[in-house]
């Protein structure tokens, strides 16, 4: 069942991500409102727009959403493996799952280490050539 809703969601994704769905979807408003002279305009009229447009809406958000979800766990697990086959600490891995004060604090840390490393680089750049560092 996974599966299946996983390839459903992907095929319907990349379908609705598609310039010609967007216009599809413009032309669809535009003969619906074409049509409200032919209807004088009732709430039968409106109600076919707001029912289709919230019921569209409604599905396309669990759709959407398994895609982002495999997308940012396929990514993740992308980011672990190069953090694993890599110099890098292999305190990252799983990070993701940390709460969000940890994290913070993690930035934060991280953001401190930025700022030395570019100052050291900063430095290195305005050391005249030949110049020990």
């Amino acid at each position: 069942m996974n599966s299946l809703f996983s390839k459903f969601a992907t095929k319907i994704a990349d379908l609705s991500g598609k310039p010609a769905t967007f216009v599809m979807a413009v032309v669809l408003v535009l003969v619906w409102a074409g049509s409200g002279p032919f209807f004088n305009y009732s709430e039968t009229w409106q109600l076919v727009i707001n029912t289709s447009t919230t019921i569209v809406t409604f599905l396309m958000v669990f759709v959407l959403q398994n895609s982002q979800n495999r997308d940012g766990k396929a990514l993740q697990a992308k980011l672990d493996e190069l953090i694993l086959s890599s110099q890098a600490q292999n305190k990252f891995v799983g990070i993701e799952k940390l709460d969000e004060e940890s994290l913070r604090k993690m930035s934060k840390t991280l953001a401190e280490k930025a700022e030395c490393i570019a100052e050291v680089a900063d430095e290195k750049a305005e050391a005249p050539e030949g110049a020990p560092a």
